[in-house]
């Protein structure tokens, strides 16, 4: 690698799954043999962890609060881009309380000189973070998803606070509740993506973006695999275990796989990308202009 990832984990040592907020959280089956979940989820969590750590990235953590189980998927604690963050600004109320925890954490972060600058969704505006919102580098865009867990006009908050290309697609599928579960904007410029979570003006919005032989379609059975959910760094994909047709496929277009049973995850609505968050996502030096502006247009 020529350059050092960082992004954001917390150790799961309280998760649970205790409550229902997605039609993937299963309290029953958790409550059914807690401690050996809670075990297995902690050694899936080390695997991700090392396996990330052992080609190059640097992993800040953010310590685990009990009574905040889903405080372990900090993808929905704030976009970043260019080392400014935006706050999120949850939907459901079991999850609010990880609010302020994130604040104190990035505005630690500010003080360390990580990050540049922390601001929150203005109040009203319902929005989970990277959850829904994925920077596409090849496009130098947002992808912003809306429908299920983020509101529609927190999609030109974003647009305005990061100056930058947006745009939004509307999640019709309750399955598919954030955008980092039904696609995936890898490094190379291919698209992973679930054609059924999208409303019909996403899914042209998709076609219209990006060409065809970029275009890779996941079934609806993968994507319940949460294999959609992946980490992408350079040729890297850090996922849980896709399946023999699109490990295939993948590997054919010069993908490294990296694969880690996250079951204990999967019983909470969460894959590989939910438990990271980026840091180090960035502007093409040629998007900014000679006088060091950068261009602000947003496409809806």
């Amino acid at each position: 690698m020529t350059e050092v990832s960082e992004l954001v984990m917390t150790k799961p040592t309280a998760f649970e799954v205790a409550y229902v907020i997605n039609p993937w959280m299963r309290p029953t089956l958790w409550r059914e043999s807690p401690a050996a979940l809670r075990a297995r989820a902690n050694l899936c969590w080390q695997q991700l962890h090392d396996d990330l750590c052992a080609r190059g990235t640097r992993v800040h953590l953010v310590a685990a609060v009990p009574g905040l189980p889903d405080l372990v998927f900090p993808a929905n604690a704030a976009v970043v881009l260019e080392r400014r963050v935006l706050l999120s600004r949850f939907a459901h109320a079991e999850r609010r309380g990880e609010e302020p925890v994130f604040n104190a954490f990035f505005q630690s972060l500010r003080r360390d000189g990580i990050v540049e600058s922390v601001a929150t969704m203005p109040s009203g505006i319902v929005q989970e973070g990277a959850g829904d919102c994925l920077w596409d580098a090849h496009r130098q865009l947002f992808w912003v998803g809306y429908g299920q867990r983020s509101c529609r006009a927190a999609a030109e908050v974003i647009a305005d606070y990061f100056a930058c290309d947006i745009q939004p697609l509307e999640l019709v599928d309750s399955r598919f509740y954030h955008l980092d579960i039904a696609l995936a904007a890898l490094e190379s410029g291919e698209l992973l993506y679930c054609p059924r979570a999208f409303s019909p003006a996403g899914l042209a919005a998709i076609h219209s973006r990006v060409p065809a032989a970029l275009r890779i379609e996941v079934t609806e059975e993968e994507a319940a695999q949460f294999c959609i959910n992946t980490v992408s760094v350079h040729s890297c994909l850090y996922m849980t275990p896709p399946g023999k047709r699109l490990a295939g496929l993948l590997a054919a277009r010069g993908y490294h796989l990296y694969q880690t049973d996250l079951t204990p995850f999967l019983l909470a609505g969460g894959g590989a990308a939910c438990l990271t968050l980026r840091l180090d996502h960035r502007r093409r030096q040629e998007t900014v202009s000679a006088n060091g502006d950068i261009p602000h247009e947003h496409r809806n």
